[in-house]
């Protein structure tokens, strides 16, 4: 088992202010639980310290990890013991300075930069700013293996089914979607992942402002491989914190052990790069 935190903070125009606020909501989530053996994993939203949007990811774009981002990252990471993904923010290329990513960092319990994923699938609007990420990314955490998405990530469902391949029981996607895609889509997309791959999945938001240019849905949320909301929030500034019991997995492909079934004589998703 391991025990997961998903932070839901609002966001702001002050970068210093937005960590602060999600590192203190860490914090405090760690404090307030009882103590644990089980690995603490801390999860953020996509662009947790910046407004959202392609007005504002050239100005907020940082180093990777030199920025004030990354070093506070790392430095509550150390300060608790715990393993952070850092949701998402936008970095700025060490060789070309126009290229800008969206990207997640995993920090480990030494304050240690255990890895990195750029967004692979940008949206149109997005392509105006950002690059999109060629890798894949999986962590290993004590009995979880993570694979790592941001947003739009999880409209692709063979990208899902590449970290399935690859043994991950836990998905992992930072991010923020609007009012009008939110109750459509963001549960829709979640429980789908879920029952695709028979692995856990999060998407974790920044909570709703409406004085934001981009008004995030909020609600972020655990499923589990039954595709059934495990927890969830509402639209304000809130936490998860609830242990994950990897052992359901067996008992869903048990039950329902499409991986067997499946004809890979006439169809596969296949990686084209390796996973790293």
């Amino acid at each position: 088992m391991i025990r997961v935190i998903l932070v839901q903070n609002k966001v702001g125009d002050s970068t210093e202010d937005n960590v602060d606020r999600a590192m203190n909501m860490i914090r405090q989530a760690v404090i307030k639980e009882e103590r644990t053996t089980k690995p603490i994993l801390a999860i953020l939203s996509e662009c947790f310290n910046s407004p959202y949007g392609v007005k504002f990811f050239n100005k907020y774009a940082e180093l990777i990890p030199e920025g004030y981002t990354s070093k506070a990252l790392s430095a509550v990471a150390k300060e608790l013991g715990i393993y952070i993904i850092g949701g998402s923010y936008p970095e700025r290329d060490y060789q070309n300075p126009k290229i800008i990513y969206n990207t997640c960092t995993v920090w480990g319990p030494n304050g240690e930069l255990i890895a990195t994923y750029r967004k692979i699938h940008v949206t149109l609007t997005e392509s105006a700013v950002l690059t999109p990420g060629d890798k894949f990314t999986v962590i290993n955490i004590g009995p979880a293996r993570i694979g790592i998405g941001i947003c739009y990530d999880i409209q692709f469902d063979e990208l899902s089914l590449i970290y399935r391949n690859a043994g991950c029981n836990l998905l992992v996607f930072p991010a923020i979607f609007c009012l009008t895609r939110g109750p459509l889509t963001w549960e829709l997309y979640q429980r789908s992942r879920a029952n695709d791959t028979q692995t856990f999945v999060t998407m974790v938001s920044n909570a709703r402002d409406h004085a934001n240019d981009y008004v995030a849905w909020g609600h972020t949320m655990l499923v589990d491989p039954w595709g059934q909301v495990v927890k969830s929030l509402k639209e304000e500034e809130d936490v998860i914190v609830t242990d994950i019991d990897f052992s359901v997995i067996d008992k869903v492909k048990e039950e329902i052990p499409i991986n067997r079934q499946r004809r890979t004589d006439l169809y596969e998703v296949v990686a084209k790069v390796p996973i790293e």
